[in-house]
């Protein structure tokens, strides 16, 4: 099958030929045609599948076919939810990719920047606002967004939706659409959760499942190196030395050891940059865009931070520590391997990780290659932890401020908390 089969309007079979694209795959074999008649549509599709330009495309040509190109609105006719502002900017990269040859408004609002730009962008009128839940809860409380003309609405990864609690968000939004519109719903993982939100939300979709649920990219080679814990870093930075790699995605568990990594590579003469929900936004647009350009060796992500990292010959994901949930380690190691091209995934495994190991090896039904790298072999027991203080207990109170030491620029400053996950 080529693109030119499916129907699409010739300015999108342009643009589609502009990208160097001529066959569909899987998931926009089936989800073309089946949003481009109108129905409700339920996907199930890993990641590196394809699937944002499988409802662009379709939604592109239904805005502009027959009567309806004649209508005319400065509110939304298209809302796209999305869980981080990554996959935000990359699925308005899409609209605009795809669109480029017809006459369509698109805009990506999120948290963690400045509102008004947006809302001065919303007054002058948008065909396709794609969002974060939280920021779009934002413009609705400011009346800066009108929900009421959206023709067609797109839930995608439904499922990390769900993993950052953004369910009673979704209902709010849900609830100020029109009654008639076209759903969308995309997710990796179709959970009894997701099957719930799905009977809510969409009217006799048809139903899409390009993949094996829970399974990792066929087209990833995966490979665990047993070693301890205190050995990782310098595991790390000889794999980097004696393996030439030049574009490396690595996984850290949280913001602390995402910027402590990322400092470690540096300093080893890997240039890095971390990525996580503390950063501000064009701190990790600026890090991403010179890791897709390859001025950076390895970018140090969080699972968060890394939803919307779309890059087509990424090589390489390392696990330097392994997630709490295990389908996360699917999300992780899709961000390689991705349109039918080949990857490789390291997870680095000390004893503490082993139950998470096994988690995941249950999940994707499958035994993972172990690899032994000379000089970082694992210890036969678990070296003891650091000392944690006895739960319950009340941690030791800062310095007063006088006296509290200066270390850099921000020091003396107020640091901000965020409850919840609204502008990440």
């Amino acid at each position: 099958m080529h693109f030119s089969d499916l129907g699409l309007k010739a300015e999108l079979l342009r643009a589609v030929a502009d990208q160097g694209y001529d066959t569909p795959t899987p998931i926009q074999q089936q989800a073309i045609p089946a949003v481009m008649t109108g129905r409700d549509l339920m996907a199930t599709a890993q990641t590196g599948t394809g699937k944002t330009a499988g409802f662009t495309l379709p939604i592109l040509h239904r805005l502009f076919s027959g009567e309806r190109l004649a209508r005319v609105t400065k509110a939304p006719r298209v809302l796209v939810l999305t869980p981080t502002r990554e996959l935000a900017i990359q699925v308005e990269e899409s609209v605009r990719t795809y669109g480029k040859h017809l006459p369509v408004t698109s805009l990506a609002v999120f948290g963690g920047v400045g509102i008004n730009p947006q809302i001065a962008n919303l007054r002058r009128g948008v065909d396709i606002l794609v969002a974060t839940p939280g920021r779009l809860l934002d413009h609705v409380q400011q009346r800066t967004v009108d929900l009421s003309k959206v023709e067609i609405f797109v839930l995608d990864e439904a499922d990390r939706m769900l993993d950052m609690g953004f369910i009673r968000d979704i209902r709010k939004i849900i609830a100020l659409l029109p009654k008639q519109r076209q759903n969308l719903m995309f997710s990796a993982t179709f959970s009894p959760d997701i099957r719930e939100l799905a009977a809510g939300l969409l009217n006799n979709p048809a139903s899409v499942d390009v993949a094996a649920r829970n399974t990792a990219a066929e087209t990833v080679t995966q490979r665990v190196i047993e070693t301890d814990r205190e050995k990782k870093k310098e595991l790390l930075c000889h794999l980097f030395e004696s393996r030439g790699w030049h574009q490396v995605l690595v996984f850290a568990r949280t913001k602390h050891g995402a910027d402590a990594l990322a400092r470690t590579l540096d300093k080893a003469g890997i240039k890095s940059a971390a990525i996580h929900g503390d950063k501000s936004q064009g701190a990790r647009t600026r890090a991403l865009s010179e890791f897709k350009d390859g001025k950076l060796v390895a970018l140090v992500a969080t699972d968060i931070a890394a939803r919307g990292i779309d890059i087509d010959a990424l090589p390489y994901v390392i696990n330097y520590e392994l997630p709490n949930v295990p389908e996360d380690y699917v999300h992780r190691i899709g961000r390689t391997g991705r349109a039918g091209m080949e990857g490789e995934a390291i997870s680095l495994v000390c004893h503490d990780e082993r139950g998470q190991l096994k988690d995941i090896e249950r999940l994707i039904k499958r035994s993972l290659e172990r690899v032994v790298i000379e000089g970082f072999e694992q210890s036969a027991t678990a070296a003891p932890r650091p000392p944690q203080p006895p739960r319950g207990a009340r941690k030791p109170q800062a310095q007063p401020r006088s006296q509290a030491p200066k270390t850099g620029k921000n020091s003396g400053r107020p640091q901000q908390h965020h409850n919840g996950n609204r502008h990440r």
